[in-house]
Order: C-alpha cells, then sequence, then structure tokens
C-alpha cells in the first residue's frame, strides 16, 4: 500500500500492505475510542502494518486493503442508541467467507456481541480504570499458565455483555463477574471488554501477541527499510521523469525526512522552500539554512515572507482561523514560487511534498457517532486542514500512515543527523500557537521567542532534551502583577510546558527539578522584558492537547 495517497484520510491501496506486510495487514475499524491509535502503535511495535480507517467507512475500503485481521476499537457509544456507529452491511458475511480474524475491544465487543444475536445491557456496576480479570479457561487469547490466575486491565465501560451469540463461549470475567474476554474460534470472532493496548493492561501486549501470530497466523515482517523502498518506488510512479517537484521545508524533523526521501527518489528535481513566517523561533532561520547546507546537502531556497504572513493575520484571535489563514499564505507563497521555478525551468512544477504524519490525520479526522464524519476533532493540522480547495499543487505525503518515532528510525536509514532526528516538534503555524490571539499585538512574538529560547536551552544544558519529547513556552497574553525593582509592576506572563511522550497522541508532562525550575524562571524574569511571572504547564494529554491553540 501506498503511503503517499494525495492527501486522502483512507488510505489507497496499490498492494495488500506497504514495506513487506502484503497479507499482513491487521486493520483497526475505529469508533471513537482515545486509544485508537495507541492499538495501531502497538501492533506495528510487533512489526506488524496495521491502519486505522472509519468504523464506518464503506465495505468497499475494507475489503480493498484486504486485511488478515480486523480490529474494532472502543468508543464512547452505546450499542443501544439509534445513532450508535457500526460496521457497514455486509462486514460479516466477508469476514466469515474470507477468514479474516476479528477481535472486538470493549465497545467493539458490545456491537459484536449484539449484531450476532447476543445481549448487551447497562452493567449493574459499571467499570473504569484499573481492574482485575480472571482467566477461567485455556483458550486462543490465554495460555493454560494464565488459567486461574487474576491480571490487571484497564476498563472503561458503562454497558456490558449478558448473553453472548451461539458458538462463544466466556474465557474471561472481571472480579465483579462481568464478562471479560469472549470468543468463537470456528468463526474466528474474538471480544475483549478491556483495553489490551494501555500499559495499565499488565499482561495486554502478551495477548496481543497471541492473537496477531498464534490466532491470526500473521508475520513480523513489517520493516523500515521496505517502507523506505516502497516509497520511493511510489513516488516514481507519481512523478514523471521530467516533472519537478516542490518540497515545504520548515527544519523539523518530519519535513526534513520526508524531503531527503523524496531527493533520494528524484535526485535534483526536487526544490525545497524554506518560509520565514515570521513564526518561528528565535534564530530558526539561521539554523535551518546552515543545517541543510552543511549536513543535509538538500538544495534550499529561503523566502522571508514574514510581512505577508503577519499582516494576514494582524487582529486575528481565533485559532482555527490563524490556521487556515497560514495554510493559506503558504499554499500562496508555493504558488509563487512555483510560477518563478516555471520561468526558470520551462516547466511548472506539479507537486508539493509535505511532512505530514498519521497522527496528524487522526487528530483531524472526526469519529463516527460525532455528528459528524470519522477520535474527535482536536484541531485542525496546518498540513492537513488548512489547505485551500483551490490549491494547484497536488500533494506528495510519504510519512502520512507514520508515527514519529518510525520516521526518526526512516530518517536514520537515510543518514539524516542523529543531532537532527532528536530535535523537539515544532508545529506548522510555529509560535501562532503558541501565542494566545493576535500574534501581532505589541512583542509578543518576540517576547515569547526570548522566553523559549532561555527555557530549552537550559533543557539542554541539563542533559534533559533527549528526555523529553517537547519543551516550549507559551505567550498567553495575560498581565498579572508584580515587584520588580523595589517597583509594582503589570507585566506579561509566560506559561512552559514539557512533556514525555511515544508518538504525541497521549502525553504527560515532565517532573522537573525545582531548582531547575527556580533557574529558568529567574533567567526569564530578569532577562526578558516586559515579563513578570512564569507559570509551568502540569496538564496530561488527554485533557489537553500539547499545544494550547
Amino acid at each position: 500500500m501506498a503511503l503517499t495517497n494525495g492527501g486522502a484520510a483512507t488510505p489507497t491501496p496499490t498492494t495488500p500492505a506497504s514495506g513487506g506486510g502484503g497479507g499482513n495487514l491487521v486493520l483497526i475499524l475505529d469508533y471513537g475510542s482515545q486509544y485508537t491509535h495507541l492499538i495501531t502503535r502497538r501492533i506495528r511495535q510487533l512489526s506488524v502494518l496495521s491502519l486505522c480507517i472509519s468504523g464506518t467507512a464503506p465495505l468497499s475500503a475494507i475489503t480493498a486493503l484486504a486485511p488478515k485481521a480486523i480490529i474494532l476499537s472502543g468508543g464512547p457509544h452505546s450499542v443501544h442508541l439509534p445513532s450508535a456507529p457500526t460496521f457497514p452491511d455486509g462486514f460479516l458475511s466477508y469476514v466469515q467467507e474470507n477468514d479474516v480474524h476479528v477481535l472486538g475491544i470493549c465497545y467493539g465487543m458490545q456491537l459484536l456481541v449484539q449484531k450476532l444475536g447476543g445481549a448487551v445491557d447497562v452493567g449493574e456496576k459499571q467499570e473504569y480504570g484499573k481492574m482485575e480479570i480472571e482467566v477461567q479457561k485455556e483458550s486462543a487469547l490465554y495460555g493454560a499458565d494464565e488459567v486461574g490466575g487474576h491480571q490487571t486491565v484497564w476498563m472503561s465501560h458503562g454497558d456490558e455483555a449478558v448473553k453472548l451469540p451461539a458458538g462463544f463461549e466466556v474465557v474471561a470475567r472481571s472480579t465483579q463477574r462481568a464478562i471479560a474476554g469472549i470468543e468463537d474460534r470456528k468463526r474466528c470472532f474474538y471480544g475483549l471488554q478491556y483495553h489490551p493496548e494501555v500499559t495499565h493492561s499488565t499482561k495486554g501486549m502478551e495477548t496481543l501477541r497471541r492473537f496477531l501470530f498464534d490466532v491470526c497466523g500473521l508475520s513480523a515482517d513489517w520493516k523500515m527499510q521496505d517502507v523506505l523502498e516502497e516509497e520511493i518506488k511510489t513516488i516514481n510512479s507519481m512523478v514523471g521523469p521530467n516533472d519537478h517537484v516542490i518540497c515545504a521545508l520548515s527544519g523539523g524533523v518530519d519535513s526534513t525526512v520526508a524531503a531527503t526521501l523524496v531527493h533520494k527518489a528524484i535526485g535534483d528535481r526536487l526544490h525545497c522552500v524554506f518560509v520565514d513566517n515570521g513564526l518561528l523561533r528565535y534564530k530558526e532561520r539561521e539554523r535551518v539554512m546552515s543545517t541543510c547546507e552543511s549536513d543535509l546537502h538538500l538544495p534550499v531556497t529561503c523566502i522571508d515572507a514574514s510581512e505577508q504572513f503577519l499582516t494576514a493575520l494582524k487582529g486575528v484571535e481565533d485559532p482555527e482561523k490563524k490556521r487556515k489563514i497560514i495554510g493559506r499564505e503558504f499554499i500562496a507563497v508555493f504558488d509563487d514560487f512555483a510560477r518563478n521555478l516555471e520561468k526558470q525551468l520551462g516547466k511548472r512544477p506539479e507537486f508539493l511534498v509535505q511532512g505530514t504524519l498519521y497522527p496528524d490525520v487522526i487528530e483531524s479526522c472526526p469519529p463516527p457517532g460525532s455528528g459528524r464524519t470519522h477520535s474527535h476533532t482536536i484541531k485542525s493540522h496546518h498540513n492537513v486542514g488548512g489547505l485551500p480547495k483551490d490549491m494547484k499543487l497536488k500533494l506528495i505525503e510519504p510519512l502520512k500512515l507514520l508515527f514519529k518515532d518510525e520516521v526518526r528510525k526512516l530518517g536514520s536509514i537515510l543518514n539524516v543527523p542523529e543531532s537532527f532526528l532528536k530535535r523537539h516538534p515544532f508545529p506548522g503555524p510555529g509560535l501562532a500557537v503558541r501565542v494566545i490571539g493576535d500574534v501581532t499585538k505589541g512583542d509578543a512574538l518576540d517576547t515569547l521567542r526570548q522566553a523559549d529560547e532561555i527555557f530549552v536551552q537550559a533543557i539542554k544544558d541539563a542533559g534533559l532534551y533527549d528526555k523529553i519529547w517537547q519543551a516550549f513556552a507559551v505567550f498567553p497574553s495575560v498581565e498579572s502583577v508584580g515587584v520588580q525593582g523595589d517597583q509594582r509592576t503589570h507585566a506579561w506572563l509566560v506559561a512552559l510546558r514539557a512533556i514525555t511522550s511515544e508518538d504525541g497522541m497521549t502525553a504527560d508532562w515532565y517532573y522537573f527539578d525545582h531548582k531547575f525550575l527556580i533557574d529558568v524562571s529567574t533567567k526569564i524574569t530578569n532577562s526578558v522584558r516586559g515579563v513578570n511571572r512564569v507559570v509551568l504547564d502540569i496538564t496530561s494529554k488527554p485533557p489537553a492537547t500539547v499545544e494550547w491553540e
């Protein structure tokens, strides 16, 4: 399957699976669980290709992907509601006729039970968070050594299965006697009421491993080297031998790996453009251009469009409007760059490369049952939701089905310097989502740049940079009363955020030593004019997102 697919949220296959995983695809049907992305990642960690599409996708979207196994995700819905999302008509016949193994998780299990003729009811006792289950018998999902033993699992359900369809048997129960594990081996249907993908489920990965390899008979043959080779073939099939391509290079890991990959495929027909939109970090322009020229050897043109972007953003406070404006202005810059290239080359570039990742796609698609069309839309990503419909350039997104850690592995194979691959993520809209409200108001951007540089440099000096997924300062546009130099002040507040994460989809805040925080706070209030207060954001994701806007 080509990872490069012109911007469609649902992947369009050219083969059953990409990167050596032909015939080994695990397809997750997403019913809105906050853990759906985690199922996808856990399976990939076992070297099996997994993809996620809407749980209400048409049957043709499922059959085209030819999965070997399908996982029905959890979700916030009740199967009793008329609006409850479900798999398409013909799904049950398709999986049985084609020997596709199906595992329902949480809501997915309840959906399977109901559609096959069983019964689901409101549980007498709801089960949320850490719970204990008892394995009742040896089965496909549990080994003989687990029978009679207890496991800690992560539950999140109010409804429960109370009557199983014909052919099913109970293989595990919670300590409250709710059905926790079921299977019908003859028809290849399995169900877990808990979330095996969550780390709180202590033996969850072992259960997933048994399902994938012992039950489904899959092979652990999905590797980044295969993804690289497949992507190069895909890019060459899309881009003609005389076609030219523009790459939107931000200086971040994603766009840099994407550019290096496309450059490997088509050589100097790739034209990278780095846009200074006035929303960059401290000395970002100088640092990125130096790295691209000295370490990456990529052909890069730098365009200063800061006045254009900031003029368009003047007075705009709504974060979604800011993202849309930034996306629009980026495309305007790229179109102009393409016209100038056309004059030089005698041929207009037809493609635009972006470093869109899988979390960008997942977060930008609403879930089934939400009244929209696919986990809840958290925000439109600059790479996904901010592009105008009349864009003249065709998109190439070679990383669109990869997570951040997978992109770093791919970059390592492409010989991108390790120091560059370890850079913290930086949002496409730049500091526009770190200045709350109007980014052009007063000295907000310069104030933020200085505070951010002090914070990040302190993290590097303390040897903490590689332990943190992302760290940055935020300008909330809030003034507070303070005392500086024996005088009362009314100055700006700056917030600091640092998180740990595996993929950016879920995150926890980093626990700094108190002395470190004192030193950073003191340096910011002493060095950055107009700041008299520093606060630390100690919110995980969820309930918060990584960025403030």
